[in-house]
């Protein structure tokens, strides 16, 4: 009976094939298109180019997906959230 793994990085992202959700959406797009070419296509040389092309193209999301590029995020909250009053004219009505 085969044994299966309890995946305990959920917290980290779902991953499919080693692919986040995105970059493996990407993936199917890319193989769905090629699924079309090769399809309409009559030419040996198209077909293995498309299984070349996918090929590729899953070796570089694979790459992009473990540099785990992050984006910095300008700091938009104050460190400290109070109710305090920090000036009192602003409390005034006129």
């Amino acid at each position: 009976m085969k044994r299966y793994e309890v995946y305990k990085n959920i917290r980290k992202g779902a991953m499919i094939w080693g692919l986040p959700i995105s970059l493996f959406a990407m993936m199917m797009l890319l193989i769905l298109g090629s699924l079309l070419i090769i399809i309409f296509s009559s030419s040996l040389w198209v077909i293995i180019g498309a299984f070349l092309l996918n090929g590729t193209f899953y070796i570089v999301l694979t790459k992009i997906a473990r540099k785990a590029i992050t984006i910095n995020i300008v700091k938009v909250f104050p460190k400290i959230i109070s109710n305090k009053k920090e000036n009192i004219q602003y409390y005034v009505d006129y």
